[in-house]
């Protein structure tokens, strides 16, 4: 059964949308340099070498990964293979604020993957949280008036997210079910780790797919190689062992809940670099999102 939500498992999941918010600027900071699918595999290599000292052990014959490695191929599939390889595809054509406004439908998403695949009800609170995040979010996206709202337009970019939130939800899910041996979910990365090796395959399969139809270039240089060590060690370690201990602790439905916090990160990361001071909807907006995290977390 899951726990209630405790300070300390509300700053868990509030760091992955933090480092989430700074992956799409740096997505589409490096979009031209290289092509989505490579970036996607290469940071999973270099976050597989990270971890490696510590959980190579579940590579050896007779682990307890390999009776279960149909579960961590699907894990391995829709987290580390899809989601942010969709999310780096999207950035070529979209905008870091866009895909994260996409992204944040993921409430809804996990409430209709839960009810449609798991049988899990959908709750009045949830409802209602989910409500609640979306307006805060629409604020940050039209910034306080509803006439900027109406003129957004999407791109095939934002379809590209719409199928990353999608995978995500259902990976969200899948993160609930009891079928991890204790050696492998008792720590985060051990149960990262079981997933980054099956992911490299499905990403290597999709970046080979990636040089084979197209003709793709990569930009060696400094910004690339520190785009490369922050993917891999913020949004994918840090990120991915935060998350995955939130969820297992509240439930994906209202871990999900937080996903809407990344706009308004990446609303703060505008204010920082790019020179844009706050204003009151900022405010207002992350007050709603966290009114809906409250209220989709009342029992």
């Amino acid at each position: 059964m899951h726990q209630r939500l405790t300070p300390s498992t509300a700053f868990l999941l509030t760091v992955p949308p933090l480092l989430w918010a700074g992956n799409a600027v740096v997505g589409r900071l490096v979009h031209a340099m290289v092509p989505p699918m490579t970036l996607n595999f290469v940071r999973w290599v270099l976050a597989f070498a990270l971890l490696l000292p510590f959980a190579g052990y579940l590579l050896r014959r007779g682990s307890a990964l390999w009776p279960h490695w149909r579960r961590y191929a699907l894990l391995g599939l829709l987290g580390v293979g899809c989601y942010n390889a969709l999310q780096y595809l999207a950035l070529q054509t979209s905008t870091p604020i866009n895909t994260t406004l996409v992204g944040s439908s993921m409430p809804l998403w996990m409430l209709l993957v839960g009810r449609l695949c798991f049988g899990a009800p959908v709750r009045g609170p949830q409802a209602l949280g989910a409500l609640l995040s979306m307006s805060g979010v629409l604020l940050v996206l039209g910034r306080g008036e509803w006439s900027q709202l109406l003129a957004l337009r999407l791109v095939p970019g934002d379809f590209f997210m719409v199928l990353a939130t999608i995978a995500w939800a259902f990976y969200g899910w899948l993160l609930t079910r009891p079928a991890d041996p204790p050696s492998i979910r008792g720590h985060w990365a051990t149960f990262l780790f079981a997933q980054i090796v099956f992911g490299l395959g499905w990403s290597g399969l999709f970046t080979a797919a990636e040089w084979t139809l197209g003709t793709p270039r990569i930009a060696w240089g400094w910004t690339l190689a520190a785009a490369l060590a922050y993917v891999a060690t913020g949004p994918a370690l840090v990120a991915m062992g935060c998350f995955s201990t939130g969820v297992q602790r509240v439930g994906p439905t209202i871990a999900a809940f937080f996903a809407n916090l990344t706009p308004l990160f990446a609303a703060l990361f505008s204010a920082a670099f790019l020179g844009e001071p706050p204003r009151p909807f900022h405010a207002a907006a992350f007050l709603l999102v966290v009114g809906g995290i409250a209220v989709s977390s009342k029992r």
